[in-house]
């Protein structure tokens, strides 16, 4: 099933969650709630004792309990590793539905990366990950989420695109082929092993240049367009499957966001940034490991048209906030001012290393998605942060909350949204797709282990950083 139809569907059991009567031995009063050691798919020793070193120094015992429950939570119940041809292979499911996205199979692993090269095990698990995103690239460069199964037809087998088995979703995203790149660098800068780029990386490299190109729509509209039978109106791309018009201008369509709902205006602009990010990546990858100079080159190229282009379409002036970065523009000066909790959003921009937090433009643009002026952002009784259209009016993200602490230099800031996450994990010990603003035991997504592990990167940054936060 996509992501929406699992809103409160699936019970802990199924979650990889177990309550038991004893109690974690060194955070008194709370249960356990943490799947059991023998069930756990993945055991990391560096993980585990960056546990114990968070729960031996935290005061806060919550905030302990919190992390050894959420930040492991990838490893304990979504990864499926393996050696394919003599090579790692890692499957990755978001959770509650059995299917591995670009984006959140990176975003999952992502926060393990800084523990990778002192554990092999775990080095060869995210190299894993890389290896599967690379294939599932060159099987087909428009989808989001793909089965372990090739042969497997999912439930969306209808939609009207080219879809396949092997499939389970078909939305074109720009960050889902942003992600894998993000994560092949990082993994290539934090460990040193370029034994992941192989022909294949550098295959599906290409086609992601060449994909980007082809969104950029010059010509024609391009191959891809979706359609689906849905009363629900952002599960589906209008006129004809090709979304509404933009004016061609070196930006790269999106017909959908990192949320997995259609856009309104095709230029989503901090995928847009993020393309420029992954781009960059893949020069210096093809410069420093393929000794290729064309294709670095070709790829800087496209990374500098869609940075000048951003420089001149994605900006406009707001009465409150002066110059702003727009969600979503068209090329023809109509502008969508909002965000989306999900990742990449304008807030998270600095967080992908799309721009710098300092930017000014940024700072203005926070201040925007941040207040009363976002139609998305919610508050309440229990907390205030940004949701979106995905889950519903006065639904908080966690993952905006996270990413708000993620990309501040305030302490207060910080120290005020590791409150707010640990007051709003709804008695269950880990963290959500959504929450009701008045109401946080109201919430989406029971085993959602892109938001768990994110928050345990959070505690884990601050830890490292700034501790006496976390008193």
């Amino acid at each position: 099933m996509n992501r929406r139809h699992f809103i409160k569907n699936t019970g802990f059991i199924g979650a990889g969650v177990f309550f038991q009567p004893n109690v974690f031995a060194a955070l008194n009063e709370f249960p356990v709630v943490r799947i059991p050691e023998s069930e756990r798919h993945f055991k990391s020793t560096s993980v585990e004792k960056a546990i114990t070193d968070f729960a031996a120094r935290v005061k806060n015992k919550e905030l302990a309990w919190l992390f050894n429950n959420c930040f492991p939570n990838t490893l304990d119940t979504t990864v499926d590793f393996s050696m394919v041809n003599g090579k790692p292979d890692t499957y990755v499911i978001t959770g509650d539905i059995d299917a591995m996205w670009l984006r959140d199979s990176t975003a999952q692993v992502w926060p393990y990366l800084s523990f990778a090269k002192a554990d092999k095990a775990l080095q060869q698990l995210i190299a894993g990950v890389i290896n599967r995103q690379a294939r599932n690239i060159l099987f087909d460069p428009y989808a989001n989420a793909f089965y372990k199964d090739r042969s497997k037809v999912g439930e969306w087998k209808n939609d009207h695109t080219a879809m396949k088995p092997g499939l389970h979703e078909r939305k074109w995203e720009i960050d889902s082929l942003c992600y894998p790149v993000r994560l092949a660098h990082g993994y290539w800068k934090t460990t040193g092993d370029t034994s992941v780029f192989d022909a294949g990386w550098k295959e599906a490299a290409k086609t992601i240049i060449k994909t980007f190109r082809e969104q950029q729509r010059k010509a024609d509209k391009g191959p891809y367009k979706f359609e689906r039978t849905t009363a629900w109106a952002t599960d589906g791309v209008p006129l004809g499957g090709y979304g509404y018009p933009a004016k061609p201008n070196g930006l790269i369509c999106s017909m959908f966001r990192p949320s997995d709902d259609a856009t309104i205006y095709p230029y989503l602009v901090p995928s847009n940034f993020f393309a420029v990010a992954s781009l960059r990546q893949i020069a210096a990858i093809a410069a420093a490991v393929y000794h290729d100079n064309t294709l670095a080159g070709e790829s800087t190229a496209l990374a500098d048209e869609v940075q000048k282009a951003l420089q001149q379409f994605a900006t406009t002036t707001h009465a409150r906030f002066g110059k702003v970065y727009a969600y979503e523009v068209n090329g023809f000066g109509s502008f969508n001012l909002m965000d989306d909790a999900n990742v990449p959003s304008l807030l998270a921009m600095p967080y992908l290393d799309s721009v710098k937090a300092t930017d000014p433009v940024y700072q203005n643009t926070r201040k925007l998605v941040l207040s009363s002026d976002n139609p998305f952002f919610f508050k309440g009784k229990a907390a205030e942060g940004i949701g979106g259209p995905h889950a519903g009016l006065d639904m908080i993200w966690p993952l905006s909350i996270i990413i708000r602490g993620m990309t501040s230099s305030n302490e207060a800031e910080v120290r005020t949204c590791i409150q707010t996450l640990q007051a709003t994990h709804g008695d269950t010990g880990f963290m959500h797709e959504s929450f009701h603003k008045d109401n946080p035991k109201k919430f989406t997504r029971k085993w959602f282990a892109w938001a768990n592990t994110l928050f345990g990167e959070f505690l884990w940054k601050v830890y490292k950083e700034k501790p006496q936060l976390l008193a």
